[in-house]
């Protein structure tokens, strides 16, 4: 594999995404598909953060690889048609395994499992430890390790996963961010983890991205609600969101025309979302007519792309084919 060297852009300047002060850029045959790589902390979260993105990736021909960091072994039962359903409490770990491969399906993209254990979504005040063995608890070297070693073999150009913060401040979703950061910086380096996957050679991503649910798109749909019905199933949502700081939007994909694959990803994992719930209170022309797109924040770039942005490929297409791309801002 040839390479040249290149600067890394921190574009947001967030933490933890700056600890490696050049990073090898790998310059590849233009033959080769385009891959993206998402990181999610649970099986579902892929359904809720990105995946009509990923649906049209995949559709256009991108190969698209989800990776689970945990099994979500220890996700409540969110649907009140299953909260007895004594196949599901007998064995969560299995069913949310099934439904993870249905909804890979329905996106059309790949799947694989990092295999840490779900810890939990602590409650109570004070908040209770943590348990054994969980993936919050592990050392963070370990599954950065074995995400590397996913990195190096499945060789995106583009990772997503969630901000410093989890997206929100779930101990397995601040984790996921530390790992891909992680993964993201050492997978490019030969001397970082040299035996990760059987000593597999280094592969240099290009982009990382950030999942976006922007409160400019729920305050978008309460509006409606409000407009139309006089009342909002988003009320608690904005609620939540009043002492919550924006992020900053960089890139907005259009992929209404792939709601419909992100519903049904979204359905098949049944444990996890009610039907008649909040995810499904918009109509999907409405929502195709608000808000058409899915909204991202591009945190590295090591290859020259302007924001905003409509493609999270942006950049890398003309660095593939060998073509000058216009310098991005440093500041996104």
């Amino acid at each position: 594999m040839i390479v040249s060297r290149a600067r890394g852009r921190d574009v947001r300047g967030t933490a933890d995404v700056s600890s490696s002060p050049q990073l090898e850029v790998p310059v590849v045959s233009t033959s080769e598909p385009l891959r993206l790589m998402a990181v999610h902390a649970h099986p579902d979260d892929e359904s809720s953060k990105g995946a009509a993105t990923m649906a049209r990736y995949a559709a256009e021909g991108v190969e698209v690889l989800v990776v689970s960091c945990t099994g979500g072994e220890r996700g409540d039962v969110l649907n009140p048609r299953l909260q007895h359903d004594a196949a599901v409490l007998r064995d969560m770990a299995q069913v949310r395994r099934d439904e993870m491969a249905a909804a890979a399906a329905a996106l059309g993209v790949q799947q694989e499992w990092l295999g840490f254990v779900d810890s939990g979504l602590p409650e109570g005040d004070p908040l209770p430890p943590l348990p054994d063995g969980c993936f919050a608890l592990e050392p963070v070297e370990v599954p950065v390790e074995a995400l590397v070693a996913l990195v190096r073999r499945f060789r995106p150009h583009v990772m997503t996963t969630y901000d410093e913060n989890g997206g929100y401040p779930h101990p397995d979703h601040i984790m996921c961010h530390r790992v891909a950061v992680g993964a993201f910086e050492a997978a490019g380096d030969p001397d970082r983890f040299p035996g990760a996957g059987g000593g597999l050679e280094p592969w240099q991503p290009l982009k990382l991205y950030y999942n976006g649910m922007s409160r400019a798109r729920i305050l978008a749909f309460h509006q409606h609600f409000l407009d139309t019905t006089g009342e909002s199933p988003y009320a608690e949502w904005m609620e939540r969101w009043q002492d919550r700081p924006e992020r900053q939007v960089t890139t907005r994909v259009p992929c209404a025309d792939f709601f419909g694959a992100r519903d049904r990803a979204l359905l098949a994992h049944a444990t996890q979302i009610d039907p008649d719930g909040f995810w499904f209170a918009v109509d999907r022309e409405v929502e195709a007519q608000l808000w058409p797109t899915e909204d991202f924040e591009l945190a590295r770039s090591l290859v020259p792309s302007e924001v905003p942005e409509d493609d999270l490929f942006a950049g890398v297409r003309e660095h593939l084919a060998g073509e000058p791309a216009a310098e991005g801002s440093s500041r996104a």
